[in-house]
């Protein structure tokens, strides 16, 4: 196994236990994941893999106002 797809695994574990939490937006995953100790993430690296985790119907997406900005797309765990 490749070191790259490791720290792939990482993250997506991460991700995961994030949206257990409870509806998340991806800024907001990119928040905690630097708080979690995940400095080095970049939201490059997280929304290809919340796409690929929505292909693999490990999560599903819906769109919501924001109350500040425009709308952002929540994940939860399906």
């Amino acid at each position: 196994m490749s070191t790259s797809q490791m720290l792939k695994g990482i993250l997506e574990g991460g991700l995961l236990a994030i949206i257990s939490e409870g509806e998340i937006y991806g800024y907001e995953m990119s928040e905690k994941l630097a708080k979690y100790g995940f400095t080095m993430t970049s939201e490059g690296s997280i929304y290809p893999l919340l796409i690929w985790m929505q292909k693999a119907g490990l999560i599903t997406s819906t769109m919501k106002e924001s109350p500040s900005g425009p709308k952002r797309k929540y994940y939860i765990l399906t």
